[in-house]
């Protein structure tokens, strides 16, 4: 009953009492693995899990023939192995552990009971490298508390890229020293726009991290083996930027943040001066962010002010350029070379394609798939997170049900579906340029932790297999995993979709439209629940 589903589960005789006597063991290199199980452990067993003699023990090691994420989770009466190819492949394992567990044991509540575990073979690792989700906070802030809520739930379902969203014209949430009114100015704005096209709601909105948070949250995530990749969004998207810097924009006029969505008409000017100026604020973006990608942007960016911009006009004819497409295009390139000197890699959405591709960007595809087919089949590495199958800002059913209805449907069948190899690229070798894929919760629409968890879940749950697990699919199997999953999600707190309609036992498994008594569904279910506590 694990999510993302392994590679091979295999079911055996006997069981491991774990209670408050058991021991933890772990190699050096494993130190943060072993605090971090403890300290998901601990409260349930109510014991300290720490090294030696004890009724059971549980052991982390390293394995060479397995690779960097992959793992072997072996329970037997004796105790439990967890082997991995390196730290994040026995993280993982210990994260398929606590699935093993009933849900109770999600409760961070010292209860001191046995839990019992069933005797397993599991051997698995991940189909794609890059697992992530995009979380859009510059739209509507988050907290850093809920930042560091969704990297654990993001860690339990082995995603392993969070996509951070910082800037855009509704605000700007990241601290930059050097510029202090980025944060003065740009973090703030006066109202919000209610619903896509709805009236403005009259109340001041912001928020921003200090680096002193960012860096807290890298950490954090880092012991998760979570990458945290940053967005400064150029040349577009950036009316929060200009509203604290007049001089970045090309019109005479002051601007406000923005209150409205939508794509907007203001964009940076194309002078020496501004591109020096986010430059310098990349200076202090990569001390926060270790991570060797970074994203700029590059999408929805209107040309209409550079076509009206005498200065704009003036560099398209300096340079030798076609167009306004190019302009952007050398705008780009200007960035890829900067974060290439500094040994990092540039990611843009599939617009950066227009104009000519900077050399060593890789391209997040989300206009279905032509950019990410046209980008590998040019040499280019590709992330795929196509709107029309993993943006979970649309609206998850027909009809008016859904609190605020918006985009195209995307039910979690359709979530399940997907296959981040575009169906071009499947029999050509240029395939192997996708890295994977990532989810995308942007949120003009999403203003508080418990509307994200109503978009997010469980439609996470079935993206996280989509990028983990093979390729073949089997939604009823997928079913009966998630209803054992959903109660550990609502153990920890999340307030999930509950699915109208159909309930899962009304459809055989296997057998579309051919009903099943509910208590014989149920009764897999309790019968996979009782066995852990035998």
């Amino acid at each position: 009953m694990i999510v993302p589903k392994p590679v091979r589960y295999e079911v055996r005789q006997g069981r491991f009492v774990l209670d408050r006597d058991t021991a933890l063991t772990a190699e050096p290199a494993l130190t943060g693995v072993a605090s971090w199980l403890r300290g998901e452990l601990s409260p349930v067993t109510g014991g300290e899990l720490l090294p030696g003699p004890g009724s059971g023990t549980i052991t982390l090691r390293l394995h060479d023939e397995l690779s960097p994420e992959a793992y072997r989770l072996s329970v037997a009466d004796d105790g439990v192995v967890i082997e991995g190819g390196g730290p994040a492949g026995v993280f993982y394992g210990a994260q398929t552990l606590r699935q093993l567990l009933p849900a109770a044991a999600f409760r961070k509540a010292a209860a001191g009971e046995p839990l019992v575990l069933p005797a397993v073979l599991i051997e698995d690792e991940p189909r794609f490298g890059w697992r992530g989700c995009i979380l859009d906070v510059a739209r509507h802030f988050m907290t850093k508390h809920d930042l560091l809520r969704f990297i654990d739930l993001m860690a339990l379902h082995k995603l392993n890229v969070l996509h951070l969203h910082l800037t855009d014209d509704q605000g700007w949430r990241v601290e930059i020293k050097r510029y202090p009114r980025l944060t003065e100015v740009g973090a703030w704005r006066t109202e919000s726009q209610t619903g896509w096209n709805g009236a403005m709601d009259g109340r001041p909105h912001g928020g921003y991290y200090t680096q002193d948070d960012l860096r807290e949250i890298v950490a954090y995530a880092a012991r998760r083996y979570v990458t945290v990749v940053p967005e400064i969004d150029l040349p577009g998207h950036t009316q929060a930027a200009i509203a604290a810097y007049p001089e970045l924009g090309n019109l005479d006029t002051p601007l406000e943040v923005r209150t409205t969505w939508g794509v907007g008409v203001n964009v940076l000017n194309v002078e020496d001066s501004t591109i020096a100026f986010f430059q310098n604020v990349f200076d202090e973006v990569l001390e926060l962010f270790p991570s060797p990608y970074v994203c700029v942007g590059g999408d929805e960016c209107r040309k209409d002010q550079w076509r009206a911009s005498p200065a704009a006009q003036r560099r398209i004819g300096e340079l030798g350029l076609r167009d306004e497409d190019e302009l952007q295009s050398w705008f780009i390139h200007r960035f890829d070379a900067y974060l290439a000197a500094r040994g990092r890699r540039l990611v843009g959405w599939d617009e950066i394609l227009e104009g000519g591709l900077a050399p060593g960007a890789v391209v997040a595809s989300w206009r279905g798939d032509l950019g990410a087919v046209s980008a590998a089949r040019s040499g280019h590495d590709v992330i795929t997170c196509p709107n029309t199958s993993v943006y979970f800002d649309y609206r998850q059913g027909p009809g008016e049900d859904e609190p605020v209805p918006f985009g195209t449907v995307l039910t979690l069948e359709d979530v399940y579906a997907f296959d981040p190899v575009p169906k071009e690229l499947r029999d050509d070798p240029a395939g192997e340029r996708v890295l994977g894929s990532q989810c995308g919760l942007w949120t003009e629409l999403i203003d508080s932790n418990r509307r994200l968890d109503y978009m997010a879940f469980p439609r996470v749950a079935a993206f996280a297999e989509t990028v983990w697990s093979p390729p073949a699919r089997d939604l009823a199997d997928f079913r009966l995993r998630l209803a054992a999953h959903l109660p550990r999600l609502a153990a920890i707190g999340v307030e999930y979709r509950q699915e109208p309609g159909p309930l899962p036992w009304q459809t055989r498994p296997g057998v579309p439209g051919r009903p099943e008594d509910p208590a014989r569904w149920q009764a897999k279910i309790d019968a996979w629940t009782s066995n852990l506590q035998r």
